[in-house]
């Protein structure tokens, strides 16, 4: 006789018990789970990395040639021959200050020298008279026609006027030279422009007395000429990346008043000394031209600039985001649902990418939310944006 379905209800109770026990206790162990972290992940590729140093400062657009004039000699400004921002042409006359009695002298030194060289012509005519004189003489001696005594009295005659045409020529030399020095003594009260530019700036007007720099004190120039057809960028670089620079390397130029505009160009000089501008902070001047200077469009001296110094360049090599590498060359993979981490061995770098030589392959996803709590290598995640690495 077989037994009947509910000759034994303990069994089937039983049964169900453990069911739901088990149920329970897979819920509290799933519920006990750690939650799956949100990370953002992109894939390793390949493409280009630089390694590129910049300014600890912001660097400045200078000119090639900048000159801050000011007169000798101080005076009084009596003519203004050019305004703010006038273009010049070398050797025009800029500024000119009173100097009515430098002008006078000169007059009269140049009225002596007229003078003197009448006298020459004067002194010279009768000593070409006398020696005339002398020859005469001379032959009328040998026939006997005058005694000796008037023939060295007739040559004496000549060269007595023949020094005096000497001295009324050197005479004539020295009053040259006084005008000669009544003209530089006016060039103290003149403003001559050195080069082709534009006027940048100019301290006083007309009426208003000019005073030189005297050594040692800062008194402002009374012009300002610049040469705004060249320009190039002075920036300050740290100390410790200056062993790195050579003349030569390539840079990127970027101006704070053009953004979003890039001009290529070279390191042209890197100075010889460092500068302390401030405690701690002692920078390394560099001067860098640009590539092409037809193409930066109308540039302001004074205005800011940056320059990246270009030092390596790794073309089509392994990489990975900066942002994706931790310390020692820790990297964060995604496996599956799960972190697993790598070291991997870094090449050239900077701030945007890291040249990858060992430690990963293409096509692995790695995560570059590094600073997100719970990050970190046996952890669940899930991959929030996953994206391929730039270009």
């Amino acid at each position: 006789m077989k037994p009947s379905q509910t000759s034994f209800p303990w069994l089937r109770r039983g049964v169900i018990a453990a069911v739901v026990l088990g149920l329970l206790a897979g819920g509290v162990v799933w519920l006990r789970q750690p939650k799956p972290v949100a990370v953002l992940a992109v894939e390793v590729g390949r493409g280009l990395v630089e390694s590129s140093i910049a300014n600890t400062r912001a660097g400045t657009v200078e000119a090639c040639q900048r000159t801050r004039l000011s007169t000798i000699m101080g005076g009084r400004i009596e003519l203004l021959n050019v305004k703010e921002g006038d273009r010049v042409r070398k050797g025009q006359l800029l500024m000119k200050l009173w100097n009515d009695d430098q002008q006078a002298q000169q007059t009269l030194a140049t009225a002596q020298l007229e003078t003197t060289r009448r006298r020459v012509v004067e002194a010279c005519t009768a000593a070409e008279a006398s020696a005339k004189e002398a020859r005469r003489q001379s032959e009328l001696r040998e026939q006997g026609f005058v005694s000796v005594s008037r023939e060295e009295s007739a040559r004496a005659e000549a060269d007595t006027r023949r020094a005096a045409c000497q001295t009324a020529q050197a005479d004539v030399a020295s009053a040259q030279a006084r005008v000669g020095a009544t003209r530089v003594e006016q060039g103290r009260m003149h403003l001559y422009a050195p080069f082709d530019g534009r006027v940048a700036r100019i301290v006083g007007e007309v009426g208003e007395y000019s005073t030189p720099s005297p050594p040692g004190v800062p008194t402002p120039p009374a012009i300002d000429l610049i040469d705004d057809a060249c320009l190039y960028i002075k920036a300050p670089m740290d100390e410790v990346d200056a062993p790195r620079i050579q003349p030569g390397q390539p840079v990127r130029i970027t101006i704070d008043a053009l953004p979003g505009k890039t001009f290529a160009g070279r390191v042209q000089r890197v100075a010889p000394i460092v500068s302390a501008v401030e405690k701690q902070a002692r920078t390394v001047d560099i001067d860098v031209s640009f590539d092409q200077p037809d193409k930066t469009g109308p540039l302001l001296v004074g205005y800011s600039a940056d320059v990246e110094v270009v030092l390596d360049v790794r073309k089509d090599v392994l990489r990975v985001p900066a942002a994706a590498l931790g310390e020692g060359g820790r990297v964060l993979v995604v496996e599956g649902d799960t972190l697993v981490e790598h070291r991997v061995r870094a090449g050239v770098s900077n701030w945007e990418f890291t040249e990858v030589l060992d430690g990963l392959k293409g096509g692995e996803r790695i995560v570059t939310s590094l600073e997100r709590e719970g990050v970190k290598a046996g952890a669940r995640v899930t991959v929030d944006a996953p994206t391929a690495a730039k270009p």
